[in-house]
């Protein structure tokens, strides 16, 4: 599968925000948005800082969500097409979907400093919904489901350095308890913490 193998803070920098890619980094003096602003990458970073017209604003909040969540193109219409088909709101919905991502899910009850941390244990095996393994990132999870690592997940040094972290914020409809999660309920938009404009992103899908 496609992956993106660039500078990560680059990705930052250019959607002018902290996308927390990098975990502590993000956190740290040494995050590039301290140094240097949120000026774009590249020679003509500067120049390009006008404003910009309804499309790029459109597009830069279609990319600034993709690469918060860490997917690609079209694996992201292909959320949005979901989306569409959803009862409420396409915006919400689609939040809604990307919140309920196995890596993010991970990553939100604080098990790992960073989503790309998250893919990666999934993709060992070393995540478990309801005592099972499940080594697909993208899996949905569902409301009484339960989240869990393996022994030797809970032996990573990034995890055991995560569950040390004390203010790390769990989402209401999330609860944790040690080294485990449940999924209470699914999230409404008031509930998730991101800030993301998805009528943005609605109206650039919908031109």
């Amino acid at each position: 599968m496609a992956r993106y193998k660039d500078a990560k803070c680059r990705l930052c920098r250019r959607e002018g925000a902290k996308l927390f890619l990098k975990a502590s980094r993000c956190s740290s003096l040494k995050c590039p948005l301290e140094k240097k602003g949120a000026v774009p990458p590249g020679q003509h970073g500067i120049k390009s800082h006008r404003r910009p017209s309804n499309f790029g604003r459109q597009l830069r909040e279609k990319q600034k969500a993709k690469r918060l969540y860490g997917i690609l193109e079209r694996q992201f219409k292909a959320y949005f097409n979901k989306a569409l088909k959803q009862k409420e709101g396409t915006g919400g919905a689609l939040l809604q979907l990307l919140e309920t991502r196995l890596d993010n899910v991970v990553y939100r009850l604080g098990l790992v400093p960073s989503r790309s941390v998250a893919r990666q244990l999934i993709s060992h095996g070393h995540v478990l919904v309801n005592n099972r393994k499940v080594n697909i990132s993208s899996y949905q999870l569902k409301p009484d489901q339960i989240i869990s690592l393996s022994p030797k997940g809970l032996k990573n040094d990034l995890v055991k350095q995560s569950l040390k972290e004390k203010s790390i914020k769990i989402p209401v409809w999330l609860s944790k308890k040690a080294a485990v999660g449940k999924v209470l309920k699914m999230p409404a938009r008031d509930e998730i913490e991101v800030e993301i404009d998805e009528e943005l992103i609605v109206e650039f899908y919908s031109r």
